[in-house]
């Protein structure tokens, strides 16, 4: 069975377990179709593997990701136009985790997915609160030693989450080009995906 191309953005704070579910929806879809294709942007990935250089660039980049600040837009920008021109080929699912994160790169995006006939994406947010955030995010730098990770540096980022994050989530909510998913985030995984599987497959389905 051929599945038709489909791209989802999963847009969330860190901690809110949107690689989890990333991986739990590239099972689904190679269970509906074993022979598709899957490439999966992970723009996390891509900054840690980015600073790991030794140019000027890669100076500033990782002093930014040591200090909780978001990286500028041009370079996201830069990192997501090149994977995709070396990655997409037109017959594959896309899925797309930790950008946009600016109205500015949002937009970006938006012709970039057109350019590439990407149409009609789904935006599946993960909404959790501040609170909970903060709480998973400290667990999880205490299990894998982040000693960098800290309190102050996690804020940091949930600040700039909220403040320009936030606004593209609501971009989203409105724009007719995009299917828009809201799934609560404070709940086991199995249920968090049980969720998205429901309003991804089963209820935009209803409405197309």
């Amino acid at each position: 069975m051929n599945t038709p191309q489909r791209t989802f953005i999963f847009i969330g704070p860190s901690g809110c377990g949107k690689g989890t579910q990333v991986k739990l929806l590239q099972n689904y879809l190679r269970e509906q179709d074993p022979t598709c294709e899957i490439f999966y942007h992970q723009s996390g990935n891509y900054f840690r593997e980015f600073v790991k250089g030794a140019t000027y660039a890669a100076d500033i980049s990782r002093n930014a990701l040591n200090n909780g600040e978001r990286q500028p837009d041009f370079l996201a920008m830069w990192i997501w136009s090149n994977t995709f021109i070396e990655n997409l080929h037109g017959h594959e699912h896309l899925i797309i985790d930790g950008s946009p994160r600016s109205l500015n790169e949002q937009q970006n995006l938006d012709i970039a997915l057109k350019f590439f006939k990407r149409t009609q994406p789904t935006v599946i947010y993960m909404q959790v609160s501040h609170d909970w955030a903060l709480e998973r995010m400290l667990g999880r730098a205490k299990e894998e030693g982040r000693a960098d990770d800290t309190k102050e540096a996690i804020e940091k980022r949930l600040a700039w989450y909220e403040s320009d994050v936030l606004p593209v989530v609501e971009h989203y909510r409105r724009d007719r080009d995009y299917d828009f998913v809201e799934i609560n985030g404070e709940q086991t995984i199995e249920a968090v995906y049980q969720e998205i599987i429901k309003k991804v497959f089963t209820e935009i389905r209803e409405v197309l």
